[in-house]
């Protein structure tokens, strides 16, 4: 009997046994993905129980804070958007109520924005959660949110808040693609595994003054001056 048939049966055994485990995690995250699906019809009838901030524009920031006002118990998030010392005044001017608003600022693309948002809005038990950006940014940003947030259970609408200038991002078929692939590998592995921010503030915690020693800057849209923040 030759010397190495022994350690290629051993071998042989130990893929089998990475396939079938490969297989059986396979099932089991498909079985959680469908699970989930399952429930967006039902999330679809109930009312909207988040706002979700995609950064980019401080244009949305000025949308939302009206939303706030109008709908004060419905909690919100803004993923990377602009510097919270703007947030904070674009609220405070119009008396929008600050204390159920989060600043995720963790994120550092699309991606990311629904990496680190979809755990924030599951532990919120959302259900149906209308997100806000603008059509530069469609319709990347409106399939990774039904992706991603959708293979959880959250229903997304999508409501486009007009701009004005020259838009930041650029959409491109390849950038697309890639995002979407990406969003779809994600939607199957957060199922196992959740990522945390550890810089999430709530709005009425922003620190000034450690942002007016550091320095910021707001979008021209936004009419906010950081000088007059300061000098308050």
């Amino acid at each position: 009997m030759s010397p190495h048939r022994p350690k290629r049966s051993s071998l042989r055994r130990y893929r089998r046994i990475l396939l079938a485990g490969a297989i059986a995690l396979i099932l089991v995250l498909s079985s959680s993905v469908a699970r989930n699906l399952l429930t967006l019809r039902s999330a679809s009838n109930v009312p909207v129980d988040a706002f979700f901030v995609l950064g980019g524009s401080i244009r949305r920031e000025i949308y939302v804070s009206q939303l706030a006002k109008q709908s004060p118990e419905i909690p919100i998030l803004i993923s990377t958007g602009s510097d919270d010392p703007c947030v904070v005044e674009l609220f405070d001017r119009i008396d929008a109520p600050p204390d159920r608003v989060w600043l995720e600022k963790c994120a550092d693309s699309t991606f990311g924005n629904f990496f680190f948002a979809q755990p924030l809005l599951s532990r919120w038990g959302v259900h149906h959660v209308k997100m806000l950006t603008s059509r530069t940014h469609l319709p990347r940003a409106a399939w990774m949110a039904r992706i991603v947030l959708g293979s959880h259970g959250i229903w997304v609408d999508v409501e486009l808040v007009a701009e004005s200038g020259v838009p930041g991002n650029r959409e491109s078929a390849l950038k697309t693609a890639l995002d979407v692939t990406r969003a779809t590998l994600w939607a199957f592995l957060s199922q196992i595994w959740q990522p945390n921010c550890d810089n999430v503030v709530r709005l009425p915690d922003v620190d000034l003054a450690a942002w007016c020693e550091d320095g910021f800057s707001c979008e021209y849209q936004g009419g906010v001056d950081p000088e007059s923040i300061c000098a308050e």
